[in-house]
């Protein structure tokens, strides 16, 4: 005999209550949306970075972070981090001190975490998913500095979207070899042994450590195509 479901507690939420909020959410996600295409749809060329909140003003990490966006401001890219301290907070800080825009991406968690002073354009998001969709739709290149689940959470994202095809090709440049050697050896001896990934796919990124070498690296891959996308690039990132 089928059992019935037990009656509702005085004080829950009805499916049709719970249903009505949903629906009412997507307004609050659309307008996130919109915000971020209406911010960051001008600041091209921009160069995403990446690294641990956890990382110290006078750790070696933030000063090389900091390093590399100068550098990239100084070359006249925008500066995209996730506004909040350690790397996030070098690379803000970096971009800052140069000609080009410094752009925070905030996002709201549950204990709150207040935003670097050193953005000239700053956001705040409340999904993760459309923060992430920020990163990508406007990036002319990725720069991953050492960092926890959240950093390996993005690395994964791009290099997913890009093997995918749903976003275009762009530069991922995994920063400070020692971090990153065991990740990418595992991707080789385990990933790739196993057939779950090409050998094509490891060239998707490289491995640099020196600031020099990361504008480098990001110059030589545009060299002969432009910073500009092509019409075919417009028409994925269009559909991210």
């Amino acid at each position: 005999m089928k059992r019935k479901p037990a009656a509702m507690q005085p004080g829950t939420a009805s499916p049709e209550g719970a249903l009505s909020r949903e629906a009412w959410k997507i307004f609050q996600i659309m307008a996130e949306f919109v915000e971020g295409f209406e911010a960051l749809a001008q600041i091209r060329p921009s160069v995403s970075i990446f690294g641990s909140a956890r990382i110290a003003p006078n750790h070696p990490y933030f000063t090389l972070a900091e390093e590399i966006a100068r550098k990239l401001s100084d070359a006249g890219f925008s500066v995209v981090s996730g506004g909040g301290p350690g790397i996030m907070e070098a690379a803000n800080k970096g971009a800052y001190a140069g000609p080009s825009p410094s752009v925070g991406l905030n996002i709201r968690l549950p204990h709150e975490q207040a935003g670097n002073p050193y953005q000239d354009i700053r956001l705040t998001f409340q999904h993760f998913f459309v923060r992430k969709v920020m990163f990508v739709k406007y990036a002319t290149a990725y720069v991953v500095m050492p960092g926890g689940f959240g950093t390996l959470d993005e690395l994964m994202e791009i290099m997913t979207l890009i093997q995918t095809g749903k976003s275009r090709r762009i530069p991922i440049i995994l920063v400070h070899t020692p971090f990153w050697s065991g990740l990418t050896e595992w991707f080789r001896t385990v990933l790739m042994r196993d057939g779950v990934i090409n050998a094509s796919d490891l060239e998707l990124f490289v491995m640099l450590d020196k600031p020099e070498d990361v504008i480098d690296a990001i110059f030589r891959y545009y060299e002969l195509s432009g910073f500009e996308p092509s019409e075919e690039e417009k028409e994925i990132q269009l559909n991210l």
